[in-house]
């Protein structure tokens, strides 16, 4: 499973997503532990805050098991006996655990759902849809300082059929409120019962989105906005490839010193892209010798513009 989430609904209108039933049956909004540090984000990444529903029982002793609590948490489990003073001395990486082997790490203790948005709704703001809800386990750990770091992570499993060529696993997804129900409510759902919840579905979907998601420090629509795969966009070069560009195209200033015949204009080659092929030898910055050499060898090669891009830029 990869590093990316999403999560942009405002603090009211995601409580409204999460609405349940309580044991009397009566309509309920979870109620919001620290709302401050709920940062929405159409992007969100490891270390990143994420909400995360919880049964109320965990934070407050003899309360009802099957109430529930919406708390802002680390993604990336810092488990309670770690005895370092900072979290991110951490040796190994528990943004996922896998189902497999979870219950023989003592790193994983609660259970607890991490909650983000559908992709597949991603323009609108919550019409009565669903979050999609993965299973996840959380823990508190506690600094020298005495702060509390509320943290988790997210349950994986092998992926489904219509995904295993993306990735082989994917996230423990919990359909329904009545598999939600169960995961939470650990004061009368046993750990056995609760695991056999965590399997592979297809009930989902799904669509490639660009790039743009690579760069945590992005946070806007973009990141969630279907791509057609099949269209080519378009580069621009940026500043420093063309005045690369430019100055391969043009005369160097240690041949104009040197008052050798020059080459006609016409005879450099015209760049058509940002992307230039390797060259085969190994050039050094600065050097005439070993540029006119290069510069020899693409004139003698077929046009620059009948080429197909590269996946090498600049020099």
């Amino acid at each position: 499973m990869c590093g990316r989430t999403s999560c942009h609904l405002p603090k009211d209108v995601l409580a409204r997503a999460c609405a349940y039933r309580d044991r009397q049956g009566r309509q309920r909004l979870p109620e919001w532990k620290d709302p401050d540090k709920y940062c929405p984000s159409y992007n969100k990444s490891p270390q990143s805050s994420s909400p995360v529903l919880l049964s109320r029982l965990h934070l407050e002793k003899g309360a009802d098991s099957s109430e529930r609590i919406i708390a802002p948490m680390r993604w990336g489990l810092v488990p309670s006996w770690f005895k370092e003073s900072d979290p991110s001395k951490l040796p190994f990486n528990i943004t996922n655990c896998r189902s497999d082997t979870m219950m023989e790490k003592r790193s994983f203790k609660s259970g607890s759902i991490g909650a983000v948005d559908s992709s597949e709704y991603w323009e609108k703001v919550w019409d009565n849809w669903r979050l999609l809800t993965m299973a996840g386990i959380f823990d508190c750990w506690e600094s020298p300082e005495g702060d509390l770091l509320y943290s988790y992570t997210i349950i994986t499993v092998d992926s489904c059929k219509s995904l295993n060529d993306i990735h082989p696993r994917m996230p423990a997804i919990l359909d329904g409120e009545e598999e939600v129900s169960k995961w939470l409510n650990f004061g009368e759902v046993s750990t056995q019962e609760a695991l056999k919840l965590i399997h592979p579905t297809e009930n989902i979907t799904f669509h490639p989105v660009s790039s743009v998601v690579n760069n945590s420090r992005n946070n806007t629509p973009k990141c969630l906005a279907p791509v057609n795969l099949l269209v080519k966009k378009d580069l621009k070069a940026s500043g420093s490839s063309q005045k690369m560009m430019k100055w391969l195209a043009t005369k160097s200033p240690k041949k104009e010193e040197s008052k050798t015949p020059q080459k006609a204009e016409s005879d450099v080659p015209q760049w058509s892209s940002q992307f230039l092929q390797k060259s085969p030898f190994p050039t050094k910055r600065g050097s005439a010798g070993l540029l006119e050499r290069w510069l020899k060898q693409e004139k003698e090669e077929e046009p620059v513009a009948k080429r197909p891009h590269s996946q090498y830029q600049g020099l």
